[in-house]
């Protein structure tokens, strides 16, 4: 049952712009006025007055919207009682981050206990990547590490909390003697780290965003060894003494070898949990949400 172009109407008096409904909805600007004239001309009646720019229901209008909140109310309540006839179902979610993949380890035996026929398909993908499958609605959720909140609307996005990035340098240098635990200020990365490889993560991910502004604020520009998104790879070249680079405290692993150090000011990320949009829960799927979004309390 395809309600996207019910959609497009209600987006249409919800923003009163047809600039601002397009962003909305992530199509253009002349594929709404053509739809939305279109529909005109086949009801013989304009939906919308059109003043300076502002958009305001005429009475077919009004009815119009009326209309169509009650076809998509009658959609997703029958999607959602066919789904509840058994607790079958199919959830794809996406992670960016280890933290994502530990906490589904974690979580998803007890909730297949609980609804054994339920399907989970996990996708690992880069943050750019996995935020256009959110926004084309083409996977359900994701558990993700960010730098902001936006694209994302408020009613999509769960805040599960702050982590902090850490400096990884290798245990066996010099500046751990030094400093055992004191945080290092971004004015001494020259000074301590100046001759020092940095190992990069993939531009667009939440860790090369924050090493690019510690980098710029610091006036540093290292040698660079290679870009991944791997963590462990990245960690364990750190663990060898090939360089040093900025990571997540989630993953401060293999501690006898790599030292973690904060940085001043402190730097952070968000760990989030994100839906797309117009997604209908049945109960399963409303259980697994809320299984990710109380995991870390």
């Amino acid at each position: 049952m395809d309600t996207r172009y019910l959609n497009y109407i209600l987006t249409i008096a919800q923003k009163g712009n047809m600039t601002k409904a397009a962003e909305e909805l992530f199509v253009s600007q002349s594929t709404l006025s053509q739809y939305l004239s279109k529909l005109e001309s086949e009801l013989g009646t304009p939906l919308f007055y059109r003043s300076k720019g502002r958009l305001s229901l005429t009475p077919a209008g009004q009815l119009y919207i009326q209309a169509a909140g009650k076809v998509i109310s009658i959609k997703n309540t029958l999607y959602q009682n066919i789904q509840n006839l058994d607790n079958r179902g199919h959830i794809t979610v996406g992670v960016t981050s280890q933290f994502g993949l530990e906490m589904l380890i974690e979580i998803i035996p007890a909730f297949k206990a609980r609804y054994p026929e339920v399907t989970i398909e996990i996708s690992e993908t880069g943050l750019p990547a996995l935020t256009k499958l959110l926004l084309e609605e083409s996977i359900d959720c994701g558990i993700m590490a960010l730098n902001v909140t936006e694209p994302f609307s408020p009613d999509q996005i769960t805040i599960l909390r702050e982590e902090e990035v850490l400096l990884a340098i290798p245990a066996s240098h010099p500046y751990c003697r030094k400093n055992p635990d004191k945080p290092i200020k971004i004015q001494e990365f020259e000074e301590n780290f100046g001759d020092e490889n940095i190992l990069l993560s993939k531009k667009g991910s939440t860790l090369r965003y924050i090493t690019d502004e510690v980098l710029e604020q610091a006036g540093w520009i290292p040698r660079t060894v290679c870009e991944t998104n791997s963590i462990s790879a990245t960690r364990s070249m750190v663990a060898m003494g090939i360089g040093v680079t900025f990571i997540g405290e989630s993953c401060a692993k293999e501690r006898e070898r790599v030292a973690y150090y904060s940085v001043a000011p402190r730097q952070t990320r968000l760990n989030a949990f994100v839906t797309r949009k117009n997604w209908t829960l049945n109960q399963a799927a409303a259980t697994f949400c809320e299984d990710i979004k109380n995991y870390f309390q």
